[in-house]
């Protein structure tokens, strides 16, 4: 007599991943990214990295092909970056488009920073596309170290 191994979900195990690699091949061809998620997905822009020392909060964010008068900074409500911005769409003179899958536009970023920064010593600098914002901690977010008596 031979055994079977009772499986309750095994059906639907299969109907999944079926619908799965179906979802695959039709994102796939929009462009998916490395995870199986479509590209169109990431609509955060522009990406930031950030990261503290001791007195400052630095942002750093790729703006390729922006000018730095296409772009606005804020520090709002102590520890909210916002960048606005407009990537300018490129004029033809002759030819026709292709492919176009650079996004143009207006957009605007916020972000909440880990602490509160001074709103009155912001610095930014954009260098080969790069932005990076120097934020200086408020008084409040910056360490302080305790001294401790011994008896």
């Amino acid at each position: 007599m031979t055994q079977s191994r009772w499986e309750p979900f095994g059906s639907m195990w299969k109907e999944m991943n079926r619908l799965q690699r179906e979802m695959n091949q039709l994102f796939g061809s929009y462009g998916a990214g490395g995870d199986g998620w479509p590209a169109f997905a990431a609509v955060s822009f522009p990406a930031f990295n950030i990261w503290q020392d001791e007195s400052n909060v630095y942002a750093e964010a790729e703006l390729p092909g922006l000018e730095l008068n296409d772009l606005e900074i804020y520090v709002t409500g102590g520890n909210q970056l916002t960048i606005k911005g407009e990537r300018k769409q490129p004029q033809l003179e002759k030819g026709a488009w292709h492919r176009q899958e650079r996004g143009f536009g207006c957009f605007a970023r916020v972000v909440e920073l880990p602490v509160d920064v001074n709103p009155d010593r912001v610095e930014g600098r954009l260098v080969n596309g790069i932005l990076t914002v120097t934020m200086a901690k408020s008084e409040a977010a910056k360490p302080r170290k305790i001294v401790v008596k011994a008896e």
